[in-house]
């Protein structure tokens, strides 16, 4: 036997060495992390990121991104421009190593860089690999200096040419189809980036447009997170009127800290290092947490609020209704996981801690009023959890559904994978009855709503639980809430929100996600909620019959089929007119039903809207309507 079949044809010349650029071409994924919309879009804050360093460093005031009539997008910034000159080890212009070198850039030496996000060092190199042309201008020692590449290798050397009076980098990049399921950039999400950069370092002046559309966006906040925090909480009745201010450097860690309490219950906590967005928390988050558990605690005891026989309240009860930012900017964060959503340095939690504490504490002794409103807040929060403890037990499911004590009269499915299993949420018992009728019970579950839900954002947990289509809801769902949520739990990874194409209807929609999104976030972020999308019109002539979805295409057919005249048009405005087997072959049937997705794409945007639709201000909800009114597709009148 040969030494090759020994070795099951396993040897040498098996193990393939990937030059250059080349394994991130081969693994898009590993570096971006996905080559869906949300890897496409990582390329755009991957190129902000190396500007958004140089704001860090002190160099940079303004960064404009640009989404070009072609799709591909320009970033320019003001700050020092990358190096031009030969590298002395790679012999070969430093522009070119950074664009074109994996793990090489200016972040690995502290004399460049004090803090930076992008610190794994592959960024505009990656982005360059994943783009089918990428052009890069510096301006740099009163010259414009300029190459062009294609799929990573350069394709002209570097050339200096005019003068310029100014320095800075200017980047544009067209995304490979060849990598990426779609090339299409979307506004939103790459707003939400940048506004959230700008509202984290002050002062810094981040300009957005979209030459496709003319759509132009400025952010600039000179009170950086003081004015995120009042952001979060605009059309809200706050305490204290102006937000709570953090801000010390200890050790070479600058902590950044605005909160401000409400008067809803949602608790929202949005914690950074070094501008990226700790999704999972970590150190500084925990550090924070304890810090205000600790010290509410200590003052409720001071004023006698709580007696030496009563319980400390819990970290819940006193961060209800908190709106809080938490910004540290440190040399070296340690993130836990290649996706850098949990901040793992041992040392930031006891510096936040301290530092929060005697901030907080100072204002609080000087703000008796505004303490004791916000431990009365937490104290009435502790007693609205007891009860809320005694109502979600109602809730648990043990061994299997009490389908008898539902008032919806859940219709379950009989397949008991929640991959394949779909629960519609559906208006009414007449849209129910046709539901139940038309399904594929096999894999379809029906839970009819008697009425609209209770409006979750102006109530507390206690109340919400003793609310009986609530409680249905959770049951049906098998995930449990709030705390004890848990998405293994799930019995159902297709959530339909199937509603009447009217006033109602939409409310209800509204109702429902402001539920999931404060409640079941986790349902949202895993893209288990959807929305049916049934038929607006049923068109028939003669023989001839079809259903549309959006008034455009009733314009369109009609001018096609009324030549001739004879056409019925029916305008639906209840799932109960449809009879079982149209609902089901046009709202219900996987193979020709349309439904969307709901994503979570602007969770900052998400929440204000939520509050002030559903808050209690109306002021806020007037405006909302107004400015979005030209946006409505179809207006039940």
């Amino acid at each position: 036997m040969s030494k090759k079949d020994r070795n099951n044809g396993y040897n040498a010349e098996h193990i393939q060495v990937l030059e250059g650029l080349e394994a991130v071409r081969k693994r898009p994924s590993m570096y971006i992390g996905s080559t869906s919309s949300r890897g496409l879009h990582h390329l755009v804050f991957e190129v902000v990121d190396n500007s958004i360093d140089e704001v860090l460093a002190g160099y940079c005031k303004q960064i404009k991104i640009t989404i070009n009539e072609d799709n591909s997008v320009t970033v320019v910034d003001d700050g020092r421009g990358i190096p031009v000159e030969n590298h002395p080890q790679e012999k070969r212009p430093a522009v070119e190593v950074v664009l074109t070198t994996l793990h090489a850039g200016g972040k690995f030496n502290n004399d460049s860089y004090k803090v930076a996000g992008g610190l794994h060092g592959v960024g505009v190199s990656v982005v360059n690999a994943l783009s089918e042309w990428l052009e890069v201008e510096v301006y740099r020692d009163g010259k414009i200096y300029s190459q062009r590449y294609e799929r990573g290798k350069k394709v002209t050397k570097i050339k200096a040419s005019g003068s310029v009076n100014k320095t800075g980098t200017k980047i544009t990049f067209f995304p490979d189809s060849e990598i990426f399921e779609k090339t299409d950039f979307e506004n939103e999400i790459i707003i939400q980036r940048l506004r959230e950069l700008a509202f984290l370092n002050k002062g810094a002046k981040i300009v957005f447009k979209d030459m496709r559309s003319g759509r132009e966006e400025k952010f600039k906040y000179d009170g950086g997170i003081l004015q995120y925090v009042a952001y979060l909480n605009q059309g809200k009745e706050t305490v204290p009127k102006k937000p709570i201010y953090v801000q010390k450097t200890v050790s070479g860690v600058e902590v950044e800290v605005a909160m401000q309490y409400h008067a809803g219950y949602a608790e929202v906590i949005y914690s950074y290092a070094n501008n990226i967005h700790t999704h999972e928390g970590g150190t500084h988050e925990y550090g924070f947490k304890v810090m205000l558990t600790r010290l509410i605690n200590d003052f409720a005891r001071r004023l006698g609020v709580l007696k030496e026989n009563q319980n400390n309240l819990s970290g819940e009860d006193i961060r209800e209704g908190l709106s809080a930012v938490i910004s540290v900017k440190l040399m070296d964060p340690q993130f836990e996981g290649q996706t850098k959503t949990k901040l793992g340095n041992s040392d930031i939690r006891s510096i936040v801690d301290s530092v929060c504490y005697e901030s907080i504490e100072a204002y609080f002794e000087q703000n008796p009023a505004i303490t004791r409103r916000i431990i009365e807040k937490a104290i009435r929060a502790s007693r609205a959890r007891e009860a809320a403890r005694k109502a979600r037990e109602l809730t648990r499911r043990k061994n299997a559904l009490e389908i008898s004590n539902l008032p919806g009269k859940l219709a379950d499915c009989t397949s008991k994978d929640p991959g394949e299993s779909e629960l519609f949420i559906v208006e009414g018992d007449s849209a129910g009855g046709s539901a139940k009728q038309g399904r594929d019970r096999r894999f379809q579950a029906i839970l009819p709503l008697r009425g609209k839900i209770l409006n979750v954002e102006k109530a507390r947990l206690d109340k919400i639980l003793a609310n009986e289509e609530i409680r249905t809801l959770i049951t049906a769902l098998g995930t449990g809430i709030e705390s004890e949520f848990d998405i293994a739990r799930a019995r159902y990874q297709k959530i339909i929100i199937m509603t009447d194409a009217d006033v109602d209807g939409s409310h209800i929609r509204v109702l429902l996600l402001t539920f999931f999104y404060r409640f079941m976030h986790e349902l949202l972020e895993s893209g288990f909620i959807y929305i049916a999308q049934p038929p607006l019109y049923k068109v028939k002539k003669g023989k001839r019959e079809q259903y549309l979805f959006r008034e455009e295409e009733l314009d369109k057919l009609l001018t096609e089929w009324t030549r001739d005249g004879g056409v019925q048009i029916q305008r639906y405005k209840g799932l109960g007119e449809m009879n079982p087997d149209q609902l089901w072959e046009t709202t219900m049937n996987p193979d020709s039903r349309i439904i969307k997705r709901v994503e979570l794409v602007d969770a900052i945007l998400a929440d204000n809207i939520f509050g002030v639709l559903m808050g209690d201000k109306v002021e806020p909800r007037r405006k909302f309507i107004e400015d979005n009114a030209r946006l409505v597709q179809n207006l039940d009148i």
